[in-house]
């Protein structure tokens, strides 16, 4: 026997010894086959979802119609991504939101706020009319690397893996905040001249963020109870603890609310719903939100309505029960801190409690995002919605634009993002005095306490000189930043 096997592994060896030019031709063959299968499965998800699909040449319907010009056609892309990224619609509105998924797991992680990071959020600015630069820290998360580290809001970085930050190095030098490991250089601030205090390593781990991350209630602001909410991102997994966010200022009986939404990127719509729901019990069930599909989607056109029940899921996204909501009967306006970050969801907030109260806007302008997208799978006798039969030889996924989101008046005027109508209010302007999250004299949460005090005008906390400019980071390694999402299970044919 042991003869036998002897003989058939030489006989083996060399028979792939003579053909091994041909396996890997066959390898080759193989490749451009499944990349053509998957770029089939791109263009057929974005010729039926597509929000755009109508306006752009190559998704129109005639373009499979011949089997031979439409292979040709999907051969001229190497990679899946290469054609989706064709596909995106560039004329009278750029998309800059749909996105090719590499691997839809980590994906539904990040939605959830599973992410492999520093858990630091911060800001470039440059300081003065040198040139010279720093970021501050703008918030850090709980039980991350850069809270083991003892790192706060309000710090301050000059320099990062030994590059002293400027003008013309900032771009490259903050690609390290991006990078497995990274160093930093803190300073602090007098009279405008830094001064080293210390380096810090952080080496980046798996954080899962809770975005329900502060709540506060004021108890006398010219005689009035006010509730404070640091919320960072519309994250169906944390459903109930921002239900308990809200039974606490329910108990408390609050009479104002301030919404701080400066880090705030947006999330799921669903979630966007109850948060309305929580904040403005008299709208009873009436109409927070309609979305609008293309033409070849017109079926899927339905409202989000204010509710009294909300859904609980875990971390994979699954329903596990529900509660009532903790609805405030006590508000009748709202106060929103915002930000060039507030975004999608966050903004849907905005547009869609404007038409039952007003909504004060103290900050900086919004992102500009009023539209949204679902997760799109290799699934097409799904219509490609469905995970559990998403073809297995792959994880490769789409999140494209899908729908428009408007409000109950039928209002969706804000790609160019909401200005504040209050106080506007440049939170980088007090980069070397940044206080904590619901500190009173905090910049921008001063400035609206001050306009319930019946103070009007600017923040009178100190601040740096108006030489401050702002840096915009031209790196992103979460795209659940600036997104707004639907899940599978709200259009028809999944219900």
């Amino acid at each position: 026997m042991k003869n036998i096997k002897a003989l058939l592994l030489l006989t083996l060896i060399s028979l792939a010894a003579t053909s091994c030019f041909k396996d890997e031709d066959d390898i080759i063959v193989s490749e451009n086959e499944k990349t053509e299968e998957i770029n089939d499965f791109v263009w057929k998800a974005m010729n039926s979802w597509y929000n755009w699909q109508a306006e752009v040449p190559d998704l129109d319907d005639s373009k499979d119609d011949n089997n031979e010009s439409y292979t040709a056609y999907l051969n001229e892309y190497s990679t899946p991504e290469n054609l989706f990224n064709s596909l995106i619609y560039q004329t009278d509105v750029i998309d800059r939101f749909s996105w090719f998924i590499e691997d839809y797991i980590e994906q539904e992680k990040a939605f959830q706020g599973i992410t492999t990071s520093f858990g630091l959020r911060f800001e470039g600015v440059r300081i003065n009319t040198d040139d010279d630069v720093i970021i501050y820290v703008r918030h850090v998360a709980d039980d991350s690397p850069a809270s083991a580290a003892n790192i706060k809001r309000g710090d301050i970085i000059n320099a990062i893996n030994g590059t002293v930050l400027t003008a013309t190095n900032y771009n490259s030098a903050i690609s390290g905040l991006y990078q497995d490991q990274v160093t930093l250089s803190f300073v602090s601030e007098s009279d405008g001249m830094l001064t080293a205090i210390e380096d810090k390593t952080i080496t980046a781990t798996v954080v899962s963020e809770n975005p329900v991350y502060f709540t506060k209630v004021f108890s006398d602001i010219d005689g009035k109870k006010v509730g404070y909410l640091l919320y960072n991102g519309f994250r169906s997994s944390y459903n109930d603890e921002l239900n308990d966010a809200f039974g606490f200022f329910k108990n408390e009986n609050i009479s104002e609310l301030v919404l701080d939404l400066r880090l705030n990127g947006g999330g799921s719509v669903e979630t966007s719903a109850y948060l309305a729901s929580m904040i403005y019990a008299n709208a009873e069930t009436g109409r927070f939100a309609e979305l609008v599909f293309n033409s070849k989607q017109q079926g899927e056109n339905d409202y989000y309505n204010f509710t009294n029940t909300l859904n609980v899921y875990n971390s994979n996204s699954e329903k596990t029960g529900t509660e009532a909501i903790n609805r405030l009967s006590t508000i009748n306006q709202l106060y929103v801190l915002t930000s060039g970050n507030t975004a999608s969801a966050s903004e849907m907030i905005i547009n869609g409690l404007s038409p039952y109260i007003p909504v004060k806007l103290i900050g900086t302008t919004t992102y500009g995002k009023n539209v949204g997208s679902i997760t799109l799978y290799d699934s097409p006798d799904s219509d490609f919605l469905s995970r559990n039969s998403a073809n297995s030889t792959h994880l490769n996924a789409l999140q494209p634009i899908v729908f428009k989101i408007f409000n109950k008046n039928g209002e969706s005027d804000y790609a160019d993002g909401f200005e504040p109508n209050v106080t506007e209010i440049n939170e980088y302007d007090y980069w070397n005095n940044t206080l904590p999250f619901g500190d009173e004299n905090e910049a921008i949460l001063k400035a609206a306490l001050d306009n319930i005090r019946g103070i009007s005008g600017r923040s009178t906390t100190t601040k740096q000189s108006n030489n401050s400019t702002r840096l915009e980071t031209p790196y992103t390694n979460n795209k659940f930043e600036n997104e707004m999402y639907i899940n599978a299970d709200f259009l028809s044919n999944t219900k």
